[in-house]
């Protein structure tokens, strides 16, 4: 049943081992580099109950007669990612910036080994049957699902086995209960998510047909063994004021170690087979792709309304140069907004049954959003202009020694004065030059695979054939020809 607020908080256990600037910490709910995300998690769980937002981020599930997330629920039609995106814009709404690593943005890559059955069959029928049961599970039980993906890889010019081999997480033995793992993955949001899908990286497996490195799991964030090193969080460094987003929605990252945690068979996916490693590393984004992306689209809204309010603001809005800035930034929202629509209106049937985001338009679509993100911030900081650097803090605007010059040099007109200005200022500056801003930036480009990997997704998606017959046809090319594989 969909769970309330409360019920995330009592699932975090008290004697998590989490550790954030040197110091362990004693409740994650509370601490200030934790608790704006923990709250805002929280409150989404609680957003599913409440009369204005229940029906957008849950449904009735006729079977069972149970109230399920949307997030959650198996796509099987295009309504199905219709809801699923208004269920996100609901989530961001409410969040006034971006969240990525709140459980949406990565169930769906249980989905893709949901469709990949069959192959884990020929592996071992465990396998298939435990995955159908953890995608029932996250439908039923409503569990904040994180991925765990990224290793530490050490030195990637050599093979795991010829280095520190815990670079790569790895299986150091079996038990009869399970298996035993070693190692370490970054994890977004980790300390305070309940389960993590941990999968391999990409790794150099050799001619291996068997790895202990290559395995997959549903990890238990509970579990003895686990230790959370993370970063510093941007919460609570700087004052609200001054950092607004930087203090509501910083997604803590986590170096998650592993030391020696025993993993229950019935929580394996896939364990030492190269092959369903290999299947889950090219079909992993197939689903969670497009929540992914559709997180670019609400930076770029983010990007043009701060950059649109200070042109109006500053009275240059009718400038052509700056119209046509504007009218860049609005072409790569509305080109994220099409390859979305699109692929939703031209999925397909998936191999499971499901229905999967066309997916050469998914995939250039998330290519599209990442690659000119920077280019796009440079934009929207051109036009919200030099002030975004150079504005003093709030309290300077407070002090009665120098809030009168404040007000009188940063107030425009009777609808602009000072305190709005700065307060869009302030905004714009966290959304486009903080040190929050620029691991946005990163994350954005990196949290799903490098941007070579989303490339490679696109070359193992796209159509070849298509324009290989245009120009057969074009240039009376002879059937000898042939195109070789793409």
């Amino acid at each position: 049943m969909i769970r309330t607020g409360q019920d995330y908080l009592d699932s975090l256990a008290a004697d998590r081992d989490v550790w954030v600037d040197g110091e362990r910490v004693k409740d994650i709910a509370t601490h200030p580099a934790f608790a704006p995300i923990v709250g805002l998690r929280a409150r989404i769980y609680d957003m599913a109950h409440e009369a204005g937002t229940s029906d957008v981020l849950s449904y009735l599930d006729e079977r069972t007669g149970e109230r399920n997330s949307v997030a959650n629920k198996l796509p099987k039609t295009q309504q199905d990612w219709v809801d699923k995106r208004a269920a996100i814009d609901a989530v961001l709404d409410e969040a006034r910036g971006v969240v990525t690593r709140v459980g949406d943005e990565t169930v769906g890559e249980m989905w893709s080994l949901y469709d990949g059955q069959d192959m884990l069959n020929e592996v071992d029928s465990r396998f298939s049957a435990n995955i159908r049961r953890h995608v029932d599970r996250a439908v039923r039980e409503d569990p904040f699902h994180v991925s765990a993906n990224t290793d530490p890889k050490g030195d990637r010019s050599k093979r795991p086995q010829d280095q520190d081999p815990d670079m790569l997480l790895h299986v150091v033995r079996e038990t009869d209960s399970g298996i035993v793992v070693r190692g370490a993955k970054y994890e977004t949001a980790a300390a305070y998510a309940n389960q993590a899908f941990t999968k391999p990286t990409i790794a150099n497996w050799g001619d291996a047909e068997l790895s202990d490195y290559a395995v997959g799991f549903i990890l238990d964030m509970n579990a003895r063994g686990l230790k959370y090193l993370c970063r510093s969080g941007f919460a609570g460094r700087r004052k609200p004021e001054d950092y607004p987003l930087s203090n509501r929605v910083d997604e803590v990252d986590t170096l998650v170690i592993f030391d020696d945690v025993e993993i229950p068979w019935e929580d394996v996916l896939f364990y030492r087979h190269t092959r369903a490693a290999t299947y889950i590393r090219a079909t992993l984004h197939r689903y969670s792709a497009l929540p992914f992306t559709q997180r670019n689209l609400r930076l770029a809204d983010l990007m043009i309304g701060a950059a649109l309010w200070n042109v109006r603001q500053t009275g240059l809005e009718k400038q052509p140069a700056v119209q046509e800035k504007l009218a860049q930034l609005a072409c790569y929202r509305e080109g994220i907004n099409a390859h979305l629509t699109a692929a939703i209106a031209m999925g397909q049937t998936s191999p499971g049954g499901l229905l999967m985001p066309e997916q050469s338009l998914l995939y250039t679509g998330r290519v599209l959003a990442t690659t000119q993100l920077p280019a796009m911030m440079h934009l929207a900081r051109e036009l919200c202009g030099g002030q975004i650097c150079i504005t003093p803090d709030a309290a300077s605007f407070a002090n009665p020694d120098t809030g009168p010059w404040l007000e009188k040099y940063y107030s425009i007109n009777e609808n602009w004065v000072a305190e709005d200005r700065r307060k869009l200022l302030a905004f714009a500056r966290d959304l486009l030059n903080s040190d929050y801003a620029g691991h946005r930036l990163t994350f954005q480009l990196f949290a799903q695979s490098p941007p070579f990997a989303h490339l490679a997704a696109v070359y193992r998606n796209f159509d070849w054939d298509g324009p290989l017959d245009l120009v057969r046809s074009a240039a009376d090319l002879s059937d000898r020809v042939t195109g070789g594989a793409a």
